[in-house]
């Protein structure tokens, strides 16, 4: 069952509704009842940052358009970050310089996106936090502006997402432009819960994500994505359970569950619980600590129903706890990092990994959470952003599932 305590809102704890709440916390394993209190850790800034956003507008991908879009107003467009002009053919198609992003690309679509999945959420956390319905509003004309407004709301697909001038007017990889509405969707529930939003916007919500997961999951673009064998497959399914699990299809999420035991862990990690992927990348520290992010965030939606995926492990012991173990030290002391340096943004890392505090709650790992309240929550960087996309743990850890 899980366990949902918020401070301020109306106690729920699933399953307990004909028992008070004092028998039914009662009732729980002593482990789950002495959680690290994430809401009191983090509650400062949450408050700081959602009063900076109660007083903002929404904006949508309708605010801009690229003149290299196939797409219309509605699609969601962006560019591939390590694609570049041809010097000896200025006009022709582009050239690709791995880990190199390339800053003439159209990025007001991914802006757009990221600003939303920054300020949605925080908002929502600030609701469940204070109990106080402006936050709850603000959230909700978010959400009603990015997938029910007619005039403001964006198709459910990324068919020109990551774009190659000259080659393709999208691809399959550009998919992982929506990794940043994995915590969204933690944020809806809230929002719904506080009354911000009617049942008609909440069905209109459900039905957006709907068809988002249709698109994903059969489509060639999508397609195209669930079959890479690294990080991009990882967030391929980080996105199609997050959004499965908030419009309640049992089928995707046991396809994903399925998948991380059969595909992501054998194909991805190594023994000694790395990514070698990678750790062939030019910025290995950075993909590294991607990969693990989408990895833990898959653990920490699909187990539920007695299914544990954080202790769960191959025959050979791979699994998710010998990925954090692997990468903890690094965490912990990047100068002991083996590999060469990401070519860029390498001093930008790590942030406040979510892998380390959801790994320490579900595995009883103090140390992990005790590292994790030391690293920097935000940062003002543009790439940060875009690959840090678990902010609010407010949303996240308040439901410990026993």
């Amino acid at each position: 069952m899980d366990l949902f305590i918020p401070h301020t809102t109306p106690t729920r704890v699933a399953g307990c509704a004909r028992r008070t709440f004092l028998a039914c916390v009662a009732a729980l394993p002593a482990r789950a009842r002495s959680k690290f209190d994430v809401d009191a850790f983090d509650r400062a800034r949450v408050l700081r940052d959602a009063n900076r956003y109660v007083d903002q507008k929404p904006v949508t991908v309708t605010a801009s358009r690229s003149a290299r879009s196939a797409g219309g107003l509605h699609d969601f467009f962006s560019e591939g970050d390590y694609w570049w002009p041809d010097p000896k053919n200025p006009g022709g198609p582009y050239l690709r310089r791995d880990g190199m992003s390339n800053p003439d690309n159209f990025d007001d679509h991914r802006r757009a996106l990221m600003r939303f999945s920054v300020q949605a959420p925080a908002l929502a956390a600030a609701w469940r936090l204070t109990g106080d319905k402006r936050y709850a509003n603000r959230a909700a004309d978010h959400l009603r502006a990015w997938f029910v407004n007619p005039q403001t709301r964006m198709n459910p697909n990324l068919q020109y997402a990551q774009a190659i001038h000259g080659i393709t007017p999208g691809r399959g990889t550009g998919i992982i432009d929506t990794i940043h509405l994995v915590e969204v969707t933690q944020a809806v529930p809230f929002v719904r819960d506080s009354g911000a939003l009617s049942n008609s916007d909440g069905a209109a919500i459900h039905r957006w994500f709907e068809d988002y997961i249709a698109w994903l999951t059969t489509s060639k673009n999508g397609i195209e994505e669930r079959d890479t064998n690294n990080n991009h497959a990882t967030c391929w399914g980080m996105q199609v359970a997050a959004f499965a699990k908030l419009t309640g299809n049992r089928k995707q999420m046991d396809y994903v569950r399925t998948r991380y035991k059969s595909v992501y862990m054998p194909d991805q990690q190594s023994a000694d619980g790395s990514f070698p992927r990678e750790l062939a990348r030019t910025k290995p520290y950075g993909y590294s600590l991607f990969n693990l992010e989408a990895m833990a965030a898959i653990c920490q939606i699909l187990s539920e129903g007695g299914q544990d995926l954080w202790r769960w492990k191959t025959t050979d012991g791979r699994g998710i706890a010998k990925a954090i173990a692997f990468m903890f030290p690094y965490i912990r002391d990047k100068s002991k990092w083996p590999k060469p340096a990401d070519v860029m943004y390498f001093k930008d890392w790590p942030m406040r990994q979510s892998a380390l505090l959801f790994g320490g709650l579900a595995l009883d790992e103090p140390e992990y959470i005790a590292e994790w309240k030391k690293l920097p929550p935000d940062s003002t960087i543009e790439e940060v952003i875009r690959n840090f996309f678990i902010r609010q743990p407010v949303l996240w850890a308040s439901a410990r599932r026993v």
